[in-house]
């Protein structure tokens, strides 16, 4: 155990700027997926949660996306769009829109009506129902839902090696393959559990803040 560790410690003193351009590789491939599929997820959950009657078809085409098998997904991917790093992130989009789907609708669907009715009565219109009252109240069950496709991606995206995508996957590649890897493979999980770790430490952090600190939004005054 004490020869790995030290094996290791030389890895990386010897391979620093490999693993962290590695790790903002993979990170950035991580976030890339999960930021697009919050552009198409959230303004989906706010539409299904206007049109609720529909929910359960777009529910179940993304539940069927989310049971496919991320390496099936990007063998499948990878004969249409090549091998790279764009495949991991569209992969990735797939995979993250349940996640933030499922908790945008959650949270429009479950704001207080009272406060929808007070907002009524003063005039607002629906979309500054939305911008004004449900969005704000919403915000941390979003949140959430980001925060969980964050986590799935970090993980799914140490498989995007197999497709030359890099990341630190590459690393965990390499080890399997040396004679005495385990310092090697070491090498690149640690950081990718430390960067699902953080990630989720950093989001859960600013959705707890986002939920106490929520105010019912003032309603008393129309909006311009």
């Amino acid at each position: 155990m004490l020869e790995t560790l030290a094996q290791l410690v030389d890895y990386y003193e010897k391979n620093v700027g490999y693993i962290f351009e590695q790790f903002i590789r993979h990170f950035l491939m991580s976030a890339y997926g999960v930021l697009f599929a919050a552009l198409v997820a959230i303004p989906l959950g706010i539409f299904i949660a206007r049109y609720r009657k529909l929910s359960p078809w777009v529910f179940s085409l993304a539940n069927v996306i989310q049971t496919i098998p991320a390496l099936a997904m990007l063998a499948v991917l990878m004969l249409v769009m090549g091998l790279g790093a764009n495949t991991v992130v569209f992969s990735l989009f797939l995979y993250s829109i349940l996640p933030i789907l499922r908790n945008t609708y959650t949270g429009i669907t479950n704001v207080d009506h009272s406060m929808l009715e007070s907002g009524r009565g003063m005039g607002m219109t629906r979309n500054q129902l939305l911008r004004m009252v449900e969005l704000p109240l919403a915000l941390s069950v979003i949140l959430g839902g980001i925060r969980t496709a964050m986590v799935i991606a970090i993980g799914i995206t140490t498989i995007g090696t197999f497709i030359g995508a890099g990341g630190l996957g590459d690393i965990i590649i390499r080890g399997t393959n040396a004679a005495n890897g385990a310092a090697i493979i070491m090498a690149g999980a640690i950081p990718t559990a430390m960067m699902a770790i953080i990630a989720d430490i950093l989001l859960g952090g600013l959705e707890k803040v986002l939920s106490t600190s929520k105010k019912k939004p003032d309603v008393s005054q129309k909006a311009a």
